[in-house]
């Protein structure tokens, strides 16, 4: 799944060029998923006194309203871009001003002020007021949404990449860049999505039917520890596949 985020400040134009965004890319026969993220402390979906509040107060940690028309889940954190994006399946998902994730964006302004203050290596395209009045920021295309969203698409498509990896630097160099740099060198064309190694995993480790990624550094003990174990078994040749699955807790000893 190819993410990207539209960043700016609260009236630069965000919420229109994503508008614009989706139903050009939905034309164009994508699948495509939304976040919005909201930075408003007081800001929740559930009212006081509510019967889901209720629910929640009572110690629920995962309530649930299903109505006639929609399925709302209410978690009882924030979740982040990762957990977020396991409940997605498809084409595009779309981030508006969701700025911690390592994805590409497209910045949204109506002056140069807070383009100075949002800029970074991760943009690849200028959108929302400020493109009415420039044509370029830095190196960046300025193209409105409301005059040239065939042509942001194209840029999507053309830009855009499935999600990377987001581990520490001291966790993860192993593509020879931090995962932020990778994805600077991604768009900027230098390097590749397939030159994250996550990618060329020996070990597929899923829980609970999700997916998890591993550094090289944990995929090296954890191979290197069950190799220990099950080349002691009858059975076992030096190259052969191994699937391992582990469900529930074992029972006690009877005594």
């Amino acid at each position: 799944m190819k993410v990207f985020a539209v960043v700016g400040y609260t009236k630069s134009g965000k919420t229109t060029t994503i508008e614009k965004i989706i139903a050009t890319l939905r034309k164009r026969g994508y699948t495509v998923g939304s976040v919005k993220d909201i930075h408003f402390e007081a800001f929740q979906i559930d009212s006081e006194g509510t019967n889901t509040d209720r629910h929640k107060k009572a110690g629920s940690q995962l309530v649930t309203a299903r109505g006639l028309y929609e399925t709302d889940i209410l978690f009882q954190r924030p979740l982040d871009l990762y957990e977020m994006a396991k409940f997605y399946d498809t084409d595009y998902l779309i981030l508006e001003g969701y700025r911690d994730g390592n994805v590409p964006m497209i910045l949204t302004a109506d002056c140069i002020k807070d383009l100075d203050e949002r800029y970074d290596g991760r943009a690849f395209l200028v959108s929302g007021k400020i493109a009415d009045s420039i044509d370029h920021y830095h190196s960046l295309k300025a193209l409105s949404a409301l005059e040239h969203t065939e042509e942001i698409c194209d840029m999507i498509e053309a830009t855009v990449f499935d999600l990377l990896p987001d581990f520490d630097s001291d966790c993860c160099s192993a593509c020879g860049m931090t995962c932020r740099e990778l994805c600077t060198a991604i768009i900027r064309g230098e390097r590749k999505r397939t030159d994250c190694v996550i990618d060329d995993s020996i070990i597929d480790l899923s829980i609970d039917g999700v997916k998890i990624p591993m550094v090289p550094f944990v995929q090296k003990i954890l191979h290197n520890a069950v190799i220990g174990v099950v080349s002691e078994l009858e059975g076992y040749q030096k190259g052969s596949t191994i699937k391992l699955s582990i469900g529930g807790e074992l029972k006690s000893e009877k005594h």
